[in-house]
């Protein structure tokens, strides 16, 4: 099997380093960058193909992943349609419906795709939804890409994308946000920078590994550590009065809100 990947950015070079710790080889794998710049840098970390001419790249490929930016999507997928052959497109861009690219690539092979940035070091996970027509072996052919940069989860309906930008997608920077906090107040109350760093991330990762060894659900973990008239209560009830739960719904639903916004912009454009 031989993947093309169109554009060469952080999540591309996420799926390329996964797929190669796993079975496949440099020689599977082509990108296609205009930033001719950039050539040398990911044939050195990878070893693959790199070139800048569309019709090179997608010349006898099997898969093609679609990782430019959402406002470029339209003008590649111009470019591209009439250089197809049957491939699988397996979209990574935002807010860009499996509809929409059909129309404008003249395809139903279409698998979209949300990934987020731990796939950077294989501990991503990915939301993907197929359009109808993709086969069964289409479909475990971006299962096995997907699943080399970490866990995957199959939508049923489209619209529950917009959700899992909302969530997962957009996720890590809301644990960034976090931890951003929980550094500023380590620091505030007398550590110097590097020690509030090492409390901050080491307390957060070592809370998320518990969680995820245990078959409790996270709000017991949470009473078990709240003791009546104890420190943490104090801490707990103060977000509470503060609304800090309820304001992180509301920011993930403006970010699933932004998500539907952004396939109505970006989508529809004429081919």
């Amino acid at each position: 099997m031989k993947v093309c990947f169109i554009g060469g950015g952080n999540m591309a070079a996420a799926l390329m380093g996964g797929l190669l710790k796993q079975n496949f080889v440099a020689a599977q794998i082509c990108v296609v960058e205009v930033n001719v710049s950039q050539h040398a840098k990911l044939h050195d970390e990878f070893g693959v193909h790199v070139v800048a001419e569309l019709e090179v790249g997608v010349a006898g490929s099997d898969v093609i992943v679609l990782a430019v930016k959402p406002q470029q999507l339209h003008g590649v997928a111009t470019c591209l349609a009439p250089l197809l052959a049957g491939q699988l497109l397996i979209s990574i861009a935002a807010g860009i419906r499996a509809a929409d690219l059909a129309h404008w690539l003249g395809s139903q092979n279409i698998v979209r795709v949300m990934p987020n940035t731990p796939a950077l070091i294989q501990s991503g996970i990915s939301g993907l939804y197929a359009l109808p027509a993709v086969s069964k072996v289409q479909r475990d052919t971006a299962q096995t890409i997907l699943a080399a940069v970490g866990s995957t989860i199959w939508l049923q309906d489209e619209v529950m994308m917009d959700a899992v930008t909302a969530v997962s997608g957009s996720g890590p920077a809301y644990v960034f946000y976090f931890i951003e906090a929980l550094q500023q107040a380590a620091s505030e109350l007398g550590f110097d920078a590097e020690t509030a760093r090492h409390l901050a991330i080491n307390t957060f990762s070592g809370a998320v590994k518990l969680a995820d060894a245990s078959s409790d659900d996270v709000s017991v973990l949470r009473a078990r550590v709240t003791s009546k008239n104890g420190t943490t209560e104090s801490a707990v009830l103060s977000m509470e009065a503060n609304a800090v739960k309820q304001h992180i719904v509301t920011a993930v639903q403006a970010a699933a809100t932004r998500a539907r916004e952004m396939g109505d912009e970006l989508g529809g454009a004429p081919c």
